[in-house]
This record gives structure tokens, C-alpha cells and sequence, in this order.
């Protein structure tokens, strides 16, 4: 049974909030979404612009919410994109980090989930390591189809159980562990 909640998905991607809100559902918690464009700071650290992210985000709405920062960390090319991730797909795309990306293709996808309420501020972290693939592959949305996870053939875009197993899931894991314990602890 799903724990209901007053808890908040912030973002203004509604594929990132399906995600969410599957994954969190098989771990008995209901979201709900606000759909709002969140400024973002530029850093060099995924963590200070999630946690910046989920501040802004709860002085707007007044809420219980979570925020989700991911980056693609190439390492041929020194992490980037990294934490403009965002901002390099909308650029170049899967067709250009597939041009840049020459021999060496080890990556590091990472997920950021930042809970922020008036009195705490929390984040959790999950990564998934993998490879550029040589072509874009399969569907899915954003990097998808052009990253494989380790011990795979597949990349997450051919997949149809990547939340089984994604770097969102593995942060969405540890902030439901820590969530419903917070709940529990304070009676709700």
C-alpha cells in the first residue's frame, strides 16, 4: 500500500516525474508533481546545484519536496558533461557527445535527490557506471540511447526495466529508505 503523503516532485521535465513516480510507487511512496522551471546555478558540483535547486524550490511552493540533479560524466573527456548535462544535450545532443567521444567510453551517470522542507535539507546519491555506445540506440529520452550500463549489451534505452536498476533509482532507493523512517519517527 502506497504511502500517502504531502510530499512534492519539482521539475519542468514530466519524463524525469513518470520516473519518479513509478520508481517511488514500488517503494510505497505517492508523489505528486509541480511543474516549474527551477533556476540553476552554474557549479562545477552537482550537489551544490541540486541543494540550491531544492531551497529555491521550497521558499516558492512552501512545500515537502524533492528535486532531482543527474549528470553524464564522460571520462576520455575529463567528467564533462558532468553537471551541465542538462545544457549539452539541448545543444549538441546524443550526436554530438557521440562525435567527441573517441576511443576511451567509460561514463558515470550520477543522481542527485534533494529533499528539502522547512527544517531539513537532505541529499542522496546514486551512480550507474557504463560506456558511451558507438551509435544512438533503442528509445528512451535524454543520454538513454547512448549509454550502456556495465555487465550489459543493451543500452538504457533499450531497456524496459531501467528503473530496476538506473543511478535514479539507486538515489530515489536511499531517499525512500530515509523518508519513511523520518515519517515513521514522527508519528505521520
Amino acid at each position: 500500500m502506497l504511502k500517502s503523503s504531502n510530499l512534492y516532485f519539482v521539475s519542468s521535465n514530466s519524463h524525469k516525474f513518470e520516473e519518479v513516480s513509478q520508481i517511488l510507487a514500488s517503494l510505497k511512496i505517492e508523489i505528486k508533481f509541480i511543474n516549474s522551471e527551477l533556476e540553476e546555478i552554474q557549479s562545477n558540483s552537482l550537489k551544490d546545484i541540486a541543494e540550491r535547486k531544492a531551497k529555491d524550490a521550497f521558499k516558492k511552493f512552501k512545500k515537502p519536496l524533492i528535486i532531482e540533479d543527474a549528470g553524464l560524466f564522460i571520462d576520455s573527456l575529463n567528467g564533462f558533461p558532468g553537471p551541465y548535462s542538462s545544457y549539452v544535450f539541448k545543444t549538441i545532443g546524443n550526436k554530438g557527445i557521440l562525435n567527441l567521444v573517441k576511443t576511451k567510453r567509460d561514463a558515470t551517470f550520477f543522481s542527485l535527490i534533494t529533499y528539502c522542507d522547512k527544517k531539513i535539507t537532505k541529499t542522496f546519491e546514486g551512480k550507474l557506471k557504463g560506456k558511451i555506445s558507438f551509435s544512438s540506440k533503442g528509445n528512451g529520452w535524454g543520454y538513454d540511447p547512448i549509454f550502456i550500463p556495465s555487465n550489459s549489451k543493451n543500452t538504457m534505452g533499450q531497456t524496459n526495466i531501467k528503473n530496476n536498476f538506473s543511478h535514479r533509482s539507486k538515489s530515489l532507493k536511499k531517499f525512500s529508505k530515509w523518508y519513511l523512517d523520518m515519517l515513521e519517527s514522527t508519528g505521520q
